[in-house]
């Protein structure tokens, strides 16, 4: 019988306790006796994020159709909780069963956001497992990390006993039923890590050893035995309409992040930004039919009750048969009186047109992604968006009724200059402009529009992840440019501008493009009280700097140092299926200022037709 980990007096006492109790609609309840495999599934973030995490739901639909496993969940406890659980010494429990995490099999950490890391410690601690991964015996889950995070996973080797690389519906069930023949043949811990790194996608990281130059640049990085690969090579999946997808998902007692049903209408991209981690890491793009999505959006909304649904891609608009789909969405979610959420669309004629029959105007707000103020700099990041384009969709959202516009740039982006940085808030200018050539009796109140500008951090896989990262200052300098322009123009009462945190952003690429020594300096943070460092309110960037000094790491080492492309890098064991020459030429039409056509105009070699299939020019000739 299930019984509650937490007792009333303790629920009383903390914010949200429907974030503990479990027992949402479309939880998978099973008899634990009966399974021969337990998985608690982790995001290390709050409940409302992790509940709003379409992989995790897609794993926890999968596992649980195998009548041999149970996968339950658990999230971060906030601030109050953790200080309760440490108090009275609570293990952390998985919401279904409330059983302890410690007496899982598997712990299966998502790895999104670079910020949240210090949660995965928190995470392991609270569950009473061992930090380190040599300090765990066989009574021990597997801790194994998932996510777009995986792609450098150097920084967080210590505490992982395995990392999963690439799509998570390829090679899981061969993983579980290594695990359970592992368990019959009374195989240890150490027999199935090394049986485990033979798996396509598993990287074991205790099974390679790197070196390092006097310099600080890495010199080697080997298997340390034999039969363990060299390369890792990430998994994916090229069929998405035979991929498991959760017709049933879990609904959350209190409100989510993302509130809604989410139908994953393609993965990749076709466009090719030189900055963007995901377009390079999830080619080539797979599309998922669109009958079977009409089934599935049916299905999930009869399932959870919830009232909206959103489309999910990184860029909705390259859907090849989005209009039949949205034709649909729109005819039948307006007889059950259901929302449409349509991110990630361009600003075009046919996405106003859509968004005209499923938002009210008055209410709403359009978003552009320019990125770069100045043409030049647009180029540069292969950005395809001109400003002609930019302000005839600014202009034709005008005259449908829309009145306010989310403007997002980023700052500190290679070969930027001032007057690049200037160009941001011209741009903002010219729309606002644009907006008060419209007849006053036409238009709709007054123009609000909210630049936004986020700091670059040169990822791993991109064609930037050569470039040096700003300093805090230099950040901060930029914003301040910016800000300064903003003010000097002719509508600056139009124009609202915010920024992001300059020194969260340095400590993402710190951890980001880090080296395995990166992980002494978050344990040192996390044990000085790092925690929930993605939240303004608990972030204190005073601990991380104290944690780098009494680790004795330069910050500047790995963020504001330009990189060799004869370097070897933290993550260059992994294999993308794009090639590193590819990256390298990207690199260099970058610093020339030259575009590269999309992958449905021209075939650009990255490599990715090793897949064979999916949006890809190369792989059909």
């Amino acid at each position: 019988m299930r019984t509650l980990a937490l007792d009333e007096t303790i629920l009383l006492e903390v914010d949200k306790p429907a974030r503990y109790i479990g027992n949402e609609v479309n939880a998978v309840m099973k008899d634990r006796h009966s399974v021969d495999v337990r998985f608690c599934m982790c995001f290390p973030d709050v409940y409302e994020i992790g509940m709003s995490h379409l992989g995790i739901q897609i794993l926890y639909d999968m596992f649980n159709r195998r009548s041999d496993v149970w996968c339950e969940r658990v999230y971060s406890p906030w601030t109050d909780l953790d200080r309760i659980m440490r108090r009275d010494n609570i293990p952390l429990f998985a919401l279904e069963s409330q059983d302890p995490v410690k007496e899982f099999d598997f712990l299966g950490i998502t790895l999104q956001y670079e910020m949240c890391y210090t949660n995965i410690l928190q995470v392991l601690e609270l569950s009473q497992i061992p930090l380190e991964a040599s300090g765990r015996g066989e009574d021990c889950p597997i801790v194994i990390g998932g996510g777009p995070c995986t792609y450098n996973p150097e920084p967080l080797a210590d505490f992982f006993d395995m990392f999963y690389i690439g799509e998570g519906e390829t090679v899981y069930d061969a993983l579980i039923d290594l695990y359970k023949e592992c368990k019959r043949q009374r195989r240890g811990r150490r027999e199935f890590l090394l049986a485990a790194a033979a798996l396509p996608g598993i990287y074991v990281p205790s099974l390679y050893d790197v070196t390092y130059h006097e310099d600080g640049t890495i010199a080697s990085f080997t298997p340390n035995q034999p039969g363990v690969p060299a390369k890792i090579e990430k998994q994916i999946v090229m069929d998405l309409d035979r991929a498991p997808y959760p017709e049933n998902p879990v609904v959350p007692f209190i409100k989510a992040t993302q509130d809604r049903v989410v139908l994953e209408i393609q993965r990749g991209c076709i466009r090719g930004c030189r900055f963007c981690q995901a377009g390079m890491l999830y080619r080539p793009t797979r599309e998922r039919n669109v009958d079977m999505l009409k089934k599935m959006a049916d299905a999930m909304l009869r399932s959870t009750g919830h009232e909206e649904i959103s489309l999910s891609s990184l860029s909705s608009s390259d859907y090849s048969q989005l209009e039949e789909l949205v034709t649909y969405l729109i005819e039948e979610c307006g007889k059950k009186g259901v929302n449409i959420s349509l991110p990630s669309l361009r600003i075009d004629a046919f996405s106003l047109d859509v968004m005209s029959k499923v938002q009210d105007v008055r209410k709403s707000s359009l978003t552009f992604a320019p990125e770069a103020g100045s043409q030049r700099l647009r180029d540069v990041i292969n950005k395809g968006l001109t400003e002609d384009v930019i302000l005839k969709g600014a202009g034709d959202a005008f005259s449908g009724g829309w009145n306010k516009v989310k403007l997002y740039f980023m700052l500190g982006l290679p070969t930027e200059t001032e007057e690049d940085q200037k160009e941001i808030a011209h741009l903002a200018e010219k729309i606002a402009e644009r907006y008060y050539e419209i007849p006053k009796d036409q238009r709709n109140g007054k123009c609000q529009i909210t630049v936004s500008t986020s700091f670059f951090v040169p990822k791993p896989f991109t064609p930037f992840q050569w470039a040096p990262m700003c300093t805090k200052d230099d950040f901060l300098g930029r914003a301040r440019t910016v800000n300064h322009e903003i003010k000097e123009q002719l509508n600056r009462k139009s124009i609202r501008y915010h920024w992001h945190e300059a020194d969260v952003t340095v400590l993402e690429g710190l951890l980001a493009r880090g080296d395995r020594r990166v992980g002494a300096v978050l344990l040192e943070a996390y044990r000085r009280g790092a925690l929930y460092d993605a939240w303004s309110e608990t972030f204190h960037n005073e601990l991380w700097e104290q944690a780098l000094d009494a680790a004795g790491i330069d910050l500047a080492f790995y963020t504001s140092r330009s990189r060799s492309t004869d370097e070897i890098l933290p993550w260059d064991f992994i294999d993308i299926g794009v090639d590193k020459a590819f990256l390298k030429r990207e690199w260099e039409k970058a610093q020339k200022e030259q575009i590269t056509p999309n992958c449905r105009s021209r075939c650009a070699g990255c490599g990715a037709s090793c897949y064979k299939g999916g949006v890809c020019f190369e792989s059909k000739n």
